[in-house]
């Protein structure tokens, strides 16, 4: 018997009026993985968490949570899912821990002081335990919205934007118990405009713009069919044009001539084989440097690419 998705959406829509923020989108996410949901501001990701964690009513489809239609049943699968949202918004007035014992009720989950210990420990809270919410710092605040989405042990964690505006040693601690949410079963889904994020946690990632799902792809497939290698070759003496094994391989020589940058796109000859071709013809080389494409190039390019198909 296969396992049901996570979440799927199957023609997930949403309109305001005459503007359309979701067009139809297909999704499947897999238990226990982290997907990262990447895309502009305005691309339509909060709009999909809303539609999801109820907070935006959809104009049309069908989502299913953990094999459950939302249809049939609004509520009971909802139970499972954890948010953290862009905005704070919890009350000023009760302490860090009386805010985690509440959010335990609001999921129907008993009193567990040793559950809300866990999470206030492992997103460096714990000192802050009896603090009231209203004294936090905004990087605590922040902590504290995390802790909120994760004490109920959801199955299903959307976090959007979690370390927007916070300092490094949070996005770290974040990073760390993420992953050991991911390897528990908790299945992670990702919004974030820190990109090396979704490349140093997603196993999949998907890209959105203007409402319509672009893509959904392998992390490590998606940066190696978009992605590049940019190897800079430095020679010892300037040349004086572009060398028989530089036409070969498509490379470009600096003005002055004293460097040869070649990119090594999924497909291309290895950069070895254009460095074994210069030594063969005597190239004297005093320093090669290498740069691969990142999460954010691959995403630009996507989009951009997009774009030029759209116009």
């Amino acid at each position: 018997m296969s396992v049901p998705a996570a979440l799927e959406l199957q023609g997930l829509s949403k309109r305001y009026g005459e503007f359309t923020a979701l067009h139809t989108v297909d999704l499947a996410i897999r238990p226990g993985e982290i997907f990262a949901l990447l895309g502009p501001n305005g691309a339509g990701k909060t709009t999909m968490i809303g539609s999801v964690c109820g907070l935006v009513k959809k104009s049309s489809g069908t989502i299913r949570v953990f094999g459950k239609d939302l249809d049939q049943d609004p509520v009971g699968p909802r139970y499972d899912i954890g948010l953290v949202p862009q905005e704070i918004n919890f009350d000023p007035f009760f302490t860090v821990a009386e805010s985690l014992r509440i959010q335990l009720g609001y999921y129907g989950r008993p009193a567990d002081e040793a559950r809300i210990d866990e999470v206030l420990t492992a997103l460096n809270l714990h000192t802050k335990k009896d603090a009231y919410t209203r004294a936090l710092s905004g990087g605590m605040k922040r902590r504290l919205l995390i802790a909120k989405a994760l004490v109920h042990k959801p199955r299903l964690v959307f976090l959007d934007e979690p370390t927007a505006g916070v300092d490094v040693e949070l996005r770290r601690d974040l990073w760390t118990y993420v992953r050991k949410l991911a390897t528990e079963g908790t299945t992670i889904v990702l919004t974030t405009h820190y990109l090396e994020e979704a490349e140093e946690l997603a196993d999949r990632v998907g890209i959105i713009n203007e409402g319509r799902l672009l893509m959904v792809e392998d992390k490590a497939t998606l940066l190696r069919r978009f992605g590049e290698r940019r190897v800079v070759i430095t020679f010892e003496q300037p040349q004086p044009g572009l060398s028989e094994a530089g036409k070969r391989f498509s490379a470009h020589l600096s003005e002055d001539g004293r460097t040869l940058t070649y990119v090594e796109r999924d497909g291309c000859a290895p950069s070895g084989e254009l460095l074994r071709a210069l030594y063969a013809e005597g190239q004297l080389i005093s320093d090669v440097e290498t740069r691969r494409s990142r999460m954010e190039d691959v995403l630009i390019e996507i989009l951009r690419g997009r774009s030029q198909q759209a116009a």
